[in-house]
């Protein structure tokens, strides 16, 4: 087998570097965590507060309710809105597992549709064929930080009287109709896990709502169902946001625009490059959508004719780093095979799952750093691996 060998001027390429990014606020954030630690209120500080409020503004929303991870922020979703045993929740299968772990864990059935293959995104149209009398809720995931079509996943749910829960993990500052991501169902998601836009120095989630009977159910949920203090209405779960993560969130979230303008500027500068590439149709390049403000927390590229997996053997010989989102579908897993899904029940998520590789656009790459990434996917589109004559 002959295998490109990386050009001794060629730099390496991560797919990502938290690093560069915290260095650059390395004395900010150290002072504020020394004020938190002075403070000595490492839960419930007012930088949680203060957080809260910044991310309600952020999402366009009346509240925002913080808690321990993104995951959590799904399970006290599913919580709040009374979703349990004998309910359906509409989910992609083709986003990571917390989606649909989340309606598991409260004995709620994830039912799994399928994607528009041009987007990614969970399609309204089969969305509207998985309704059942025992549907309760529907979760688009803004997959790779583009919203999905939340005009017609809303008119299905007013259709059908159903909950709309936005997983924004990957998502924070998109927009929809100039509508943004968090604000149009009634509960919004969001991560601040490190590699998301706007990352922490661990897990740490946020629930935004407009509806102020919703957000003290949310709140009341993520405290162990207490208020007041020894005093339990529900049954709940502990998920606060750590006053320390707090703090560093709020340094990073005044770089957010910032670094969303980087990384928009990125995905166009890609674009330029893979399409004077002329790369045929074998490589599909991600774009946005008209109505649709993406964030770009992937650049996820689509490599068809079986030749992902070798590409990415390729990029990872010569420096270059690369991801798969996602391998495996969820309808797919061990763990939900008593659902009865089978190979080829969602078609465009399947080959979605075989056909995808996602590239490095975090906002400090360097424009040496991404004409590189492009000239080795080049590189290996044209050349990559073959059997030697």
């Amino acid at each position: 087998m002959h295998t490109a060998t990386r050009p001794a001027y060629a730099p390496q390429v991560p797919l990502l570097d938290v690093n560069r990014g915290n260095a650059m606020l390395r004395s900010d954030i150290l002072a504020a965590l020394t004020r938190v630690v002075d403070s000595g209120r490492f839960l419930n500080g007012p930088e949680v507060k203060d957080l809260e409020t910044q991310i309600a503004r952020v999402a366009g929303t009346d509240h925002a309710i913080s808690c321990a991870s993104g995951s959590d922020a799904l399970l006290l979703a599913m919580m709040a809105l009374g979703i349990g045993p004998g309910d359906e929740v509409i989910v992609p299968s083709f986003t990571f597992f917390a989606t649909a772990s989340a309606v598991w864990r409260v004995g709620a059935k994830p039912v799994f549709v399928d994607i528009d293959p041009t987007n990614y995104l969970i399609d309204p149209r089969r969305v509207s064929l998985a309704v059942t009398p025992r549907t309760k809720a529907i979760i688009p995931v803004h997959l790779f930080g583009q919203c999905a079509d939340m005009e017609a996943i809303n008119s299905i749910a007013r259709h059908h009287e159903l909950y709309v829960v936005e997983d924004v993990a990957q998502a924070i500052g998109a927009k929809f109709n100039h509508h943004p991501a968090g604000s149009m169902g009634h509960i919004g998601c969001f991560s601040f896990y490190p590699t998301k836009n706007l990352g922490g120095f661990g897990d740490g989630g946020m629930l935004t709502t407009r509806d102020a009977r919703l957000a003290e159910r949310l709140r009341l949920f993520a405290n162990h169902g207490m208020n007041p203090r020894y005093y339990h209405q529900v049954v709940g779960i502990n998920s606060r946001l750590d006053t320390l993560q707090a703090a560093v969130l709020l340094v990073k979230l005044q770089r957010l625009e910032e670094w969303t303008v980087a990384r928009r500027q990125n995905a166009r500068r890609y674009r330029d490059l893979l399409l004077a590439a002329n790369l045929g149709a074998s490589v599909v390049i991600p774009n946005e959508q008209e109505g649709y403000d993406h964030v770009w927390n992937q650049f996820t590229v689509r490599f068809t004719g079986n030749r992902r997996d070798e590409i990415k053997k390729e990029l990872a010989a010569v420096g270059v780093g690369s991801e798969t989102y996602y391998p495996v579908p969820l309808h797919l897993q061990e763990c939900f095979q008593t659902l009865g899904w089978r190979p080829g029940s969602l078609p465009e998520t399947e080959r979605a799952a075989e056909e995808v590789l996602s590239l490095p656009i975090f906002p400090e790459l360097t424009p040496i750093e991404l004409e590189t990434v492009v000239a080795q996917v080049t590189r290996a589109c044209l050349y990559g691996s073959r059997v030697a004559a």
